[in-house]
């Protein structure tokens, strides 16, 4: 493993280009040992709770859900613009049809035992503190639940200690 660890303070990366520009994927196991990922674009990290955390969104039909709710722990890696394509697809694509991250050729790999790419650049070691379904009723902005959720399939709010952060040793 070509792994350093950087301590959350001394992170330096705007997680609006991280995770807003770049896209993150989110990653986890299950206790068979399957692994499945998601693209995503929404989400934050910030301090809660006297915490380094994650907001993570995902919406009930994503396949990825089932793995983050059970394993409890989640990996968000990013990745050089060249990988920006297979990003495309492992967000398109779902893990029950087929094995999209054999597709894209990404190799999975352990990192404090939890999955993570080979091909990352970043990754963000994170454990499940609380989630909730966006509730229609607390939009202070109708046009959000409007624009959307027209099929009223709301995210489920990922809120997640950050247990570590990663980046490739040069």
């Amino acid at each position: 493993m070509n792994w350093n660890k950087v301590e959350p303070a001394q992170f330096q990366h705007s997680p609006f280009q991280m995770i807003g520009q770049q896209w993150m994927l989110i990653t986890a196991q299950k206790q068979d040992g399957t692994v499945n990922t998601m693209t995503a674009s929404w989400g934050g990290m910030g301090v809660l709770w006297g915490k380094n955390v994650v907001f993570a969104f995902i919406r009930p039909q994503r396949y990825t859900k089932e793995f983050v709710d059970e394993a409890q722990r989640f990996t968000l890696t990013f990745f050089d613009e060249k990988y920006k394509k297979d990003l495309g697809y492992l967000g398109k694509v779902s893990g029950r049809n087929e094995n999209k991250i054999e597709t894209v050729g990404f190799s999975v790999e352990q990192l404090d035992g939890a999955p993570v790419f080979e091909q990352a650049q970043t990754a963000i070691v994170c454990r499940t503190l609380y989630t909730q379904t966006l509730n229609p009723a607390n939009f202070h902005v109708a046009d959000l639940d409007e624009k959307w959720y027209p099929d009223h399939d709301y995210h489920t709010v990922y809120v997640a200690e950050i247990e570590g952060i990663y980046t490739k040793a040069e």
